[in-house]
């Protein structure tokens, strides 16, 4: 078989996937930078390692996480909250990649979200059967600013919810590379995972690796 001129080229953008105003699913809009942004999360790993938060109610979370950029999202038994410091290490937590910034401020932009500039990645590590219950972004405060989510390895179902956490969620299967961004009138959408299937990826072998983009400050 003869190669074609184009074989070489990356896959033309797809359109987005729209699951209601304010809120929209980016399919392969990571794709181009997944590898070095897997290998900015190895560097943010090696400082500020992984690891499973308890909740204030005692329960320890099955999805492994860490933090960069000036802020930091924090479980602790007298509640959630963000903070500059890795309370493990004592440290400042790792500084937000400019690769990760930029990524973030162009998914935003994509759906319709100018000038996002995030101080706050959540860094979260999936395993099979590791799931994420439906929730709100509620510790920020603030929210005028939209959050944005880069799914990386292996595939998982996205639960997008209502208003109140008993409005029916809909499934929304997430691959590697796809993001989602939602703000506006959906910012405080409850939504979720469902746990993961058992699959290998060639960047991540088992594991799924979400980053979270928030303007906590």
């Amino acid at each position: 078989m003869t190669l074609g001129l184009f074989d070489d080229l990356p896959p033309a953008p797809q359109a987005p996937e729209w699951l209601e105003p304010g809120a929209v699913v980016l399919r392969g809009f990571a794709l181009p930078l997944a590898a070095d942004l897997l290998q900015a999360v190895a560097h943010i790993e090696a400082h500020a390692p992984f690891r499973h938060l308890v909740t204030p109610g005692g329960k320890r979370m099955s999805v492994a996480m860490t933090n960069c950029g000036p802020l930091g999202w924090i479980s602790e038994r007298s509640g959630y909250r963000y903070g500059p410091v890795d309370p493990e290490t004592g440290k400042r937590w790792p500084r937000m990649p400019s690769l990760f910034q930029q990524l973030a401020r162009d998914a935003a932009e994509a759906a319709g979200f100018a000038g996002f500039a995030p101080d706050a990645c959540l860094v979260n590590r999936y395993a099979p059967g590791t799931r994420l219950s439906l929730h709100q972004d509620r510790d920020e405060g603030n929210y005028a600013h939209p959050i944005v989510s880069v799914s990386l390895g292996i595939p998982a179902v996205f639960l997008w919810g209502g208003a109140q956490r008993a409005d029916k969620a809909r499934r929304v299967p997430l691959l590697h590379g796809d993001v989602v961004v939602w703000g506006g009138p959906a910012r405080l959408r409850f939504h979720g995972v469902l746990p993961l299937r058992e699959a290998e990826h060639p960047l991540t072998g088992a594991h799924r690796i979400n980053l979270t983009f928030r303007r906590a400050g």
